[in-house]
């Protein structure tokens, strides 16, 4: 039973369509990466999961309920945050906390439970205002957390942060997951969606291009480095070989892109033309490389048409 599940989920603001018949499915333990540029609906999205905002049209299920009276339920297995909170700068992160179980009727214990979760028991009583953005970010998970949620919705919780801060909510993401939760993360930061996450779905202009678990996003296609003298020359008679899909000089050697799963065949054009390659080998693909790809072909098909003006903020 997925944790959550969309069929045809619309949200229209008057002529802008900001989610446009969006279908998706989470499961239970996943790291699910919901990712797109800025505009493409993600928030939108998140605030229909959480009832902020009434979907134009569409199904939505979690944990297997719905209707009103069944989503209202399922929320309430939900820790969410949209950003960080605003917290008092003056107070601690236990007494920040403190305010947040009160207005949401959470035993004290559950405080120093999520604490510990995120890693700032240690400086509970630390004020916020001195907090790095890791922290500050760490405590919004650990306001998320309070009731230990079974699903753990994230909106861009990496926004912003330097590299040490991105570790430390990676960390956490890995710790939470480990402990039994869902998390569903909604980010435009595709490096660090493919280091965190397990599962991910590439939206663009509200529309799904592409769900999968993340290592068959990486494996999208062949690719392979080949090195054989001037990059420019060999990226200009890779592109006439005719299963080649893309090809992209990096420092030395070109990356190219197959529509078949035979390198040799392209070696062998290649030493035909005259060009002798020295080095050829297999191109891992990253995250960002499958998101190019992926969202280019949608827009060669048109699928950018609707909701080109789709924003992020709800009403």
């Amino acid at each position: 039973m997925p944790v959550i599940a969309t069929r045809g989920l619309t949200k229209r603001f008057g002529k802008t369509v900001a989610v446009d018949d969006l279908s998706l499915e989470v499961e239970v333990g996943q790291v699910f990466g919901f990712l797109g540029p800025n505009g493409s609906g993600k928030t939108t999205t998140i605030a229909m999961l959480l009832g902020l905002i009434r979907p134009s049209a569409g199904e939505l299920s979690m944990f297997g309920l719905t209707g009103r009276r069944g989503l209202h339920a399922a929320r309430q297995r939900i820790g969410a945050t949209l950003d960080i909170p605003s917290f008092y700068p003056f107070l601690g992160g236990h007494d920040n906390l403190r305010i947040v179980a009160n207005l949401r009727g959470v035993e004290g214990p559950a405080i120093e439970r999520a604490l510990r979760n995120v890693g700032l028991f240690e400086r509970r009583r630390d004020r916020f205002g001195a907090y790095s953005l890791g922290m500050k970010q760490r405590l919004a998970i650990a306001a998320a957390l309070l009731g230990d949620p079974e699903l753990v919705v994230l909106d861009e919780p990496m926004n912003g942060l330097d590299p040490e801060g991105m570790q430390e909510v990676r960390d956490l993401l890995a710790s939470l997951a480990a402990g039994g939760k869902t998390i569903f993360l909604s980010s435009h930061l595709l490096h660090e969606v493919e280091r965190s996450c397990t599962h991910a779905a590439i939206v663009r202009h509200g529309r799904i291009v592409r769900q999968a678990a993340m290592d068959d996003l990486l494996a999208s296609g062949v690719a392979v480095r080949i090195v054989a003298g001037d990059p420019e020359a060999l990226r200009a008679a890779a592109l006439e070989y005719p299963d080649s899909e893309s090809a992209e000089v990096r420092g030395d050697g070109v990356i190219v892109r197959l529509r078949s799963d035979d390198p040799g065949a392209l070696n062998r054009y290649l030493a035909g033309r005259g060009i002798y390659v020295s080095v050829l080998t297999p191109h891992r693909s990253t995250l960002e490389e499958a998101f190019i790809g992926l969202t280019r072909s949608a827009e060669e098909v048109g699928d950018g048409q609707a909701g080109d003006a789709a924003g992020e903020e709800a009403p």
